[in-house]
């Protein structure tokens, strides 16, 4: 029984409300006698969701239009103008049918709408062909502007290409860089979205994702909508579509939790809030803060007049729709201005026309055939009246189907207001001042209830990232720290840890560190693009190569390659430094020549040379033996040898001086100089020609070094000594089997400074580089990390950073910069000259002992008569009374 009750219940409503619209169409007058008539096309009420505000308001204010030119007594060939109206349901061919019936049956000069821009690109070819102006009052595609293509079309609402101009304005007021776009798929989602991208790339605003909405399923034609949102890099949404699809997707976007207050959506269409206010209080809060962008009217630049006229027929004829001036759909004022142009070309036309002859047509059977012959007449008519209307100035030319001036914007804040969802002004805009304020008390409640412009990149405030790092001096190190007597906390230092704690203050993020071990760089790349960690932050250099698979940040370090030895530190005095320069086998040869030519003298000129005869036989060897050391080395004797033969031997001994001493000083300047610059490897340029053996050059497997090296040196061949870890680098080096090596000049700096302080660098810097944090391809938080790491690098921070960890030394450092002899390497010839100034010494005081006996003797003879004059003499004189004076007697 309650089900019957309940049945009849809603059969009853639905004939009163079938009632209700047919009672309200038969309100208004009708003047059955005219035959002249512009049709009106608009969208089906029963089949629009929400009649109140598109159909039933155009239409009442299409016939205000009508009715007021009547009151006004305008007329057309002595009849006043009707009205026919043609609903629309969105099927091309049934509008064209239904619309070419109409015009073959009735009068029609000229068409009012229709709504939708694809609707507009279908029939304002066939009103050119039948010479008849169509005006739409919604029609916004930016193809409809062409007035080459579609002479016979005009519109009163501005092309969506202001519509984008005006967004794209917005977004620089607010520093929005990026944005995501849902856009329905036919010709007004289409082409308005092809002409924000087009504006966007004018002024560098980035579209993330294009998102679909298919208008015959009425869906988002991806399924994994939610999950593309949540994943994008901007937290912007920008809502392209029509206020039937915009209702569908706000209620799956509430139902799917991606609206307030995780993201921004700015609305393009307006809806009615009325059954989002039934919902709960959580929906609403997901609602509030949302943006609402439409053509606005200026009230100050209008026909007020003219609009309180219309209004007072709509409400004296239809007052049941009638919602009040101030919530008037802007698409009826629109459509009153297109109604009223076309009223005011008309009565001109008729006026310089005669009036019996202004409104002709030829071929009247079909409505192909069918052609107004005054329609270029009309059509300069249109172009060339200006006039305020309900909506702004009315100017058109022949070059735009678009109006000249007169469109406004505005900007509502979806607000709750005693808990019901309210739209408020809050900004203006024109194309000569721009977004203002629409009161000096307007205010924006962004999503969250914040009052703070947002940022279009998502936040990382409370998300946990998880970060993979790698030891290395004096990026990451590990280090122990006493917490209390007897408890030891290991603790990450140096200046990736510091940038961490830097990042984290600032953004709020969590992180869950992980120190990689026995991975090259490379291996813990791959593992961020196969999402086992969300970012790798270690002295990572960016390559070309590697940004196929990840993205990486701004510069967190500006790197570039140096070249790494063994620093020669051979501090051992060699006492026979200055004989290196000969073998041991040619100075026992000179040995032997020296007591060869010896002898040779002593044979020679014993008996001849009267300065060695007489001569002991010790004697005499010393003297040729000094005589041969002089002349080999140059020097001479304080005597010459007399005889034929000792004369020839000299001669010898002068050419072999000759040699000899040449050849040594020579060999000697070459050691020394040898000795001061063992580096074998002075710059990069060095290791490319060879000039050392690149299997002593040792590169780190899976590194950037390693990619350079390749590129470089070897020209893709795997010539060097693989290296696993930094760490063996320097064993290898110090163990002498590499040579040399190619390191991050960062890290090298650190090294030879604070730990190797027996390696050094050499050369110049060369492969400029930057280290950047890794992260996956279109990773959501990418904007906003590079912000804060450019604000880092700007503050000086990422400077301090530097200075702290790097320009530190305890090395001691030694001076390369002399280039003269040191005395260590002349010691043991100081000291031989040492020992036989020594010898010689000691063989002066052997020849003169005796004589230095004797004065010793003398010496303590004269102390003792000394010792003994001053006894006497110091004697008082009371006590010897009888000497006079005292003699002393020598012995």
């Amino acid at each position: 029984m309650l089900f019957v009750l309940n049945i009849s219940y809603l059969l009853i409503n639905l004939i009163l409300i079938q009632f209700l619209i047919k009672s309200i169409k038969t309100e208004w007058p009708s003047i059955s006698s005219s035959s002249i008539k512009i049709l009106g096309l608009f969208p089906n009420q029963l089949n629009n969701s929400n009649p109140t505000t598109l159909s039933v308001h155009c239409e009442a204010m299409f016939k205000s239009a009508i009715i007021l030119s009547q009151q006004n007594n305008i007329k057309l060939q002595q009849e006043y103008i009707n009205y026919e109206i043609l609903s629309t349901d969105n099927n091309l061919i049934n509008i064209l049918s239904n619309t070419c019936q109409i015009v073959s049956s009735s009068n029609i000069i000229g068409i009012i709408g229709p709504a939708y821009s694809k609707e507009s690109h279908f029939l304002a070819p066939f009103a050119e062909k039948i010479g008849l102006p169509i005006i739409s009052y919604s029609s916004t595609d930016p193809k409809l502007s062409n007035h080459q293509i579609y002479p016979s079309f005009y519109r009163t609402i501005s092309s969506d290409n202001l519509f984008a101009l005006a967004i794209v304005q917005l977004f620089l007021k607010f520093n929005w860089k990026s944005c995501n776009i849902i856009y329905q798929n036919d010709q007004y989602g289409i082409n308005g979205m092809n002409e924000i991208n087009k504006i966007f790339n004018n002024y560098n605003i980035t579209i993330i994702n294009k998102i679909l909405f298919d208008v015959q399923t009425e869906s988002i034609e991806n399924n994994n909508f939610k999950n593309i949102l949540l994943t994008s890099s901007s937290r912007i949404v920008l809502l392209w579509t029509n206020r039937n699809y915009t209702n569908l997707i706000l209620q799956n976007a509430i139902d799917l939790d991606i609206l307030s207050p995780q993201f921004i959506w700015l609305l393009t269409s307006n809806i009615s809030l009325t059954s989002f206010n039934n919902l709960t209080s959580t929906s609403n809060n997901k609602l509030n803060g949302l943006i609402l962008i439409e053509p606005f009217i200026d009230l100050n630049n209008i026909n007020q007049t003219l609009l309180n006229q219309a209004f007072d027929i709509w409400n004296k004829y239809e007052s049941t729709t009638f919602p009040g001036m101030n919530y008037v759909d802007y698409y009826a004022l629109f459509t009153f201005d297109a109604t009223w142009l076309l009223i005011q070309s008309l009565k001109q036309l008729c006026s310089v026309n005669s009036n019996s002859s202004c409104i002709q047509f030829l071929n009247n059977s079909f409505c192909f055939n069918k052609y107004f012959i005054n329609s270029n007449k009309l059509f300069n008519l249109i172009n060339n009246l200006d006039y305020f209307g309900v909506t702004g100035k009315i100017q058109f030319n022949q070059n735009q189907t678009d109006r000249i001036d007169g469109i406004n914007y505005i900007l509502k804040n979806i607000q709750i207001i005693s808990n019901y969802l309210n739209f408020l002004p809050v900004l203006i805009w024109s194309s000569t001042t721009n977004w203002t304020l629409y009161s000096p008390t307007s205010l924006i409640i962004w999503p969250g209830n914040s009052l703070i412009i947002p940022s279009e990149y998502p936040s990382l405030s409370g998300i946990n990232l998880r970060i993979a790092l790698v030891e290395t001096p004096p990026f990451t190190m590990l280090t122990q720290q006493q917490i209390k007597e007897e408890t030891n906390e290991t603790k990450l230092i140096g200046y990736i840890p510091d940038l961490i704690d830097l990042l984290t203050t600032k953004m709020g993020f969590i992180p869950n560190l992980t120190l990689i071990t026995n991975q090259t760089f490379n291996q813990i790349i791959n593992s961020v693009s196969n999402n086992q960690f969300d970012l790798f932050i270690a002295q990572t250099t960016i390559t070309a190569k590697r940004s196929e698979k990840v993205s990486f940040s701004n510069s967190i370090f500006d790197n570039s390659l140096r070249i790494i030895i063994r620093k020669d530190l051979d501090n051992d005095v060699n006492l026979l430094l200055y004989l290196t320069p000969f073998t041991f086998h040619l100075w026992l040869t000179l040995l032997g020549a020296c007591l060869f030519s010896t002898f040779l003298i002593c044979l020679l000129e014993k008996q001849d040379n009267p300065l060695l005869q007489n001569k002991s036989i010790i004697s005499l060897i010393a003297m040729s033996l000094w005589f041969s050391i002089g002349t080999i080395l140059g020097y001479g004797a304080d005597f010459q040898l007399k005889t034929p033969a000792g004369r020839l031997l000299t001669i010898g001994l002068y050419i072999l001086s000759l040699v000899l001493v040449a050849a040594y000083t020579a060999n000697l300047a070459s050691d020394l100089t040898i000795s001061k610059s063992k580096d074998i490897v002075t710059d990069i340029d060095d290791i490319k020609n060879g000039k050392v053996a690149f299997s002593r050059i040792g590169i780190l497997l899976g590194s950037a070094i390693e990619d350079y090296y390749l590129r470089e040196i070897s020209g893709g061949i795997h010539n060097f000594y693989p290296i696993k870890n930094k760490e063996e680098i320097y064993d290898k080096l110090l163990n002498n089997i590499i040579d040399a090596s190619i390191m991050d000049a960062g890290i090298l700096e650190y090294i030879t400074n604070q730990i190797y302080c027996n390696l050094t660098s050499m050369g110049k810097d060369f492969g400029q580089s930057a280290f950047g944090i890794v992260f996956q391809k279109k990773w959501q938080y990418e904007q906003i990390l590079n912000i804060q790491i450019l604000a880092l690098r700007e503050s000086g921070e990422l400077d301090n950073l530097k200075r702290k960890w790097f320009q530190t030394t305890s090395c001691a450092q030694i001076s390369d910069t002399s280039q003269a002899m040191t005395i260590q390497s002349m010691a043991g010839l100081f000291l031989t000259f040492a020992i036989i100034t020594l010898l010689a010494i000691l063989l002066f005081l052997w020849k003169k002992r005796f004589l230095i006996r004797k004065c010793l003797f003398n010496t303590k003879y004269h102390t003792n008569i000394l010792a003994r004059r001053s006894i006497l003499i110091c004697k008082p004189a009371s006590k010897y009374p009888t000497i006079s004076k005292v003699v002393i007697y020598d012995k």
